[in-house]
Order: C-alpha cells, then structure tokens, then sequence
C-alpha cells in the first residue's frame, strides 16, 4: 500500500489521560465515587438541582489548569504529523472532555463528548472558550443573550454525542484503527472498533485490561498508554518509512 492511501483513525478515552493526573469517571477515586450519574451528568439532573451540576463542573474546569500533556498525548501528536507529511489521513476522535489533546499539539480532532473548556448558552447555543472564570458558585451569562445561562458543553447521559457523521466518514474509510485507554461498554464509541474491523481496517486496542470489546482480530497492547504509544508509533511509522 503506498503511504498516501493510509486513513488512520484513532480513539482515546480516559486511560490516554490517567497519566497526566486526570481522574477517570468510574472506579475508586474516580469523579463519580460518592456521586450518582443521575445526580451531575444528566440533562434532568442540571434542570433539577442546576447548583450541583455547575458546581462539579467548575471545581473540574479549575483542576485542567494542574494537568499537562503527557507522553501518550505526544506520541499521537508525532504520528499525526508524519502521516500528514507523507500525505496519509489522520483522524483523532477521544471520548475525552479534557484539553491535553489540544495542548500536545494535535489538530485534526473530533471531541464526541464535548469540552470542559468551553461553555454553551442553554438559550441560543452559542459557544465560548473559557477556562477563567472557573468560580463553582457562580452562574455565567451568555454575553449574545445577555440573560440565559451557560452551561458545560459536555454531552451528558441521554444526549446525542458530537460529530457522529464526521466519525462515521473516517471510519468506514479508515485502513488502521487504534483504540487507547477506553473501557469498551460506552456507545457509540464502544462500536467504532468492531465498525472498523468489519470495513477491513487493521485494528489494535491499547488498554491496562482487555476491554469487553475486543475480538481475537485485535491486536492487544497491555499497559499503560503513557508507555505504549510512544513505543507503537516508533514501530507503525519504521513499518511505513514516515
């Protein structure tokens, strides 16, 4: 296959973070330990008890001010970039609400779950960029309304995830597919790895377990990411000549 016919596709979920000190959602120690999804990832729960929802949600806008990239952000980043050089297709879809995926440096990114970073008017859906005005006690109005209230512009449970026809473009064209650091039971995202294989594309799942997923097609890489992808895009882009 010549270089420029690679479409590679990659999704990262919380495990590509984990090593930046980004706290995963599930399990011990997790942001949902002591809360209910119910409670703060819900459109019902934000109509219910608005004063919660933001409150969490700005106590976690604040704390992306204390993470930085890592190596496994850095690592997409570099691959990104040789397969953009050698005229290849990249596309980098993260289940991610984080911002070190921007910070590292990538580029061609699709945020399916929406940002912590930016804030939407529940009026007009008019989006900003705001990573300053991160007070947990403090509604924020939307400056084109001039009254109604912005909030998260994350995707909560029962919300239609972001860029689903953009992600579905990539995947059914894709050749290689890489899976990192996602626990496989979340769809859609959980259903793009078996979207791929069956496209054809070559797949691999990077993860500390073998995700509920995974088929025997798959080529599993254990550990931690930060570990694993520096070493995976070493090896694809010495395989490709990028």
């Amino acid at each position: 296959m010549d270089r420029r016919a690679l479409r590679v596709v990659v999704l990262t979920g919380a495990g590509v973070s984990a090593d930046s000190g980004v706290a995963t959602f599930r399990g011990a120690g997790g942001l949902w330990e002591g809360r209910r999804i119910e409670d703060v990832a819900t459109p019902q729960a934000w109509r219910r008890d608005p004063v919660l929802v933001w409150r969490f949600y700005q106590l976690r806008r604040a704390a992306l001010r204390g993470v930085e990239p890592n190596a496994a952000h850095r690592a997409l980043v570099e691959l990104e970039q040789r397969l953009t050089a050698a005229g290849a297709g990249f596309t980098l879809v993260t289940q991610n609400v984080d911002d070190l995926h921007e910070r590292a440096g990538s580029r061609n990114l699709l945020h399916m779950h929406g940002e912590l970073a930016v804030l939407r008017c529940e009026a007009c859906d008019a989006r900003v960029r705001d990573v300053e005005r991160v007070e947990p006690d403090s509604f924020l109005a939307c400056a084109g309304c001039g009254h109604a209230r912005l909030r998260p512009d994350v995707v909560w449970f029962g919300e239609m995830p972001y860029h689903l026809d953009a992600i579905e473009t990539a995947l059914v064209d894709c050749t290689h597919f890489l899976a990192v650091g996602t626990s496989g039971v979340v769809y859609p995202a959980a259903g793009f790895l078996q979207l791929a294989r069956e496209r054809g594309a070559r797949t691999w799942v990077q993860a500390l377990e073998r995700p509920d997923n995974l088929s025997a097609a798959d080529e599993f890489l254990a550990g931690r990411a930060v570990d694993a992808l520096p070493a995976f895009v070493r090896a694809f882009a010495e395989a490709w000549k990028l």
